[in-house]
């Protein structure tokens, strides 16, 4: 007979961070936060389970409701992605560890690393450079790409696909390195985008099985938005109150929504997750459309970016790893 396992750091960390917001919240009488940012919480009920059970985090669902539908600015949605995925997606992933789900630590370890300075320098040196409609496009834009190029990979009758990185080197430390640098500087702008961009590299070029892939990806946006937390709210010193208490409002809900999205997904077969993806990715693209409304300069740009991000998907499928 099969033991269960019992998800004890899990459990753990959410007895902490609930008894903390309780004491808080009645200490401080906080409760009516909820008449003011009701719509923060419904939106996370769906961003939550979506970050613990897909490539993207809370903030992919976040970012384009706060911004293009409640016209919050992108600056708050993207300390609030940070601020919220830190209890999220940290809550996901002691439970990915805890019931010993499967995750490819190379592509963990070594993606993380190039993501840290990618944050840090995409935070000074990119993100004053981004302005707001441009960087909505930009996001939804890219990932409409990675999902057109998954599913004709999977349209492909016989697609193998694998559970860790076959015969690790010293070019795949670089490359993950480099990839992770990149996905940085995409998180830096929006609070989430280092999950999704090297799981593109992960089930594209490396044939990675996206039930292995997910996890993984999970636990790499958990470091990169505690470090993303830290820089705003200890360094910058940018945290705004509205932030803030969205943030307060949303956290029992994410603390159990993104372990249930975490544990749900590690139940659906592979092509289940991917069809997940697709929907997801479908949805804030055309929302976005629908919302901003873009100008002939600003199509061009989705343009630009669609055409490039497939460009680049389909050379990495063209160029898969061999595997012997």
């Amino acid at each position: 007979m099969t033991k269960t396992r019992v998800p004890k750091l899990y459990f753990s960390f959410l007895i902490v961070v609930l008894g903390c917001w309780t004491y808080y919240m009645f200490s401080t009488q906080s409760f009516q936060l909820y008449f003011k940012h009701y719509y923060a919480v419904l939106t996370m009920v769906f961003g939550s389970f979506i970050a613990g059970s897909s490539p993207e985090g809370s903030a992919a669902l976040a970012y384009p409701i706060f911004t293009l539908l409640l016209k919050i600015s992108p600056a708050i949605a993207r300390n609030f992605a940070f601020a919220i995925q830190s209890i999220g997606m940290t809550s996901a992933s002691l439970l990915i560890i805890g019931l010993s789900i499967k995750v490819e630590w190379n592509y963990i370890k070594y993606v993380t690393f190039g993501g840290i300075f990618g944050l840090i320098f995409g935070t000074y040196y990119i993100v004053p450079l981004i302005s707001p409609p441009l960087a909505k496009l930009f996001f939804v834009s890219l990932w409409l790409s990675f999902g057109l190029v998954l599913w004709s990979e999977n349209l492909k009758p016989k697609r193998e696909v694998f559970d860790a990185i076959q015969h690790f080197a010293k070019s795949d430390m670089a490359r993950l390195v480099f990839f992770g640098f990149i996905g940085g500087m995409i998180s830096s702008i929006f609070g989430t985008g280092i999950n999704i961009f090297t799981f593109c590299l992960m089930t594209i070029y490396y044939r990675i099985n996206e039930k292995v892939a997910v996890p993984s990806s999970v636990i790499i946006m958990t470091i990169e938005t505690l470090l993303g937390f830290f820089i705003h709210a200890t360094v910058i010193q940018d945290f705004q109150r509205e932030a803030f208490e969205m943030w307060l409002v949303c956290v029992p809900v994410v603390a159990v929504f993104a372990p249930l999205g975490a544990f749900v997904i590690s139940k659906v077969s592979r092509k289940g997750i991917a069809a997940f993806l697709y929907f997801i990715l479908i949805v804030q693209f055309f929302g976005a459309m629908w919302v901003i409304k873009p100008n002939p300069l600003q199509l061009s740009m989705c343009l630009i970016v669609l055409i490039l991000g497939l460009s680049t998907f389909l050379y990495l499928s063209r160029m898969q790893r061999q595997s012997v």
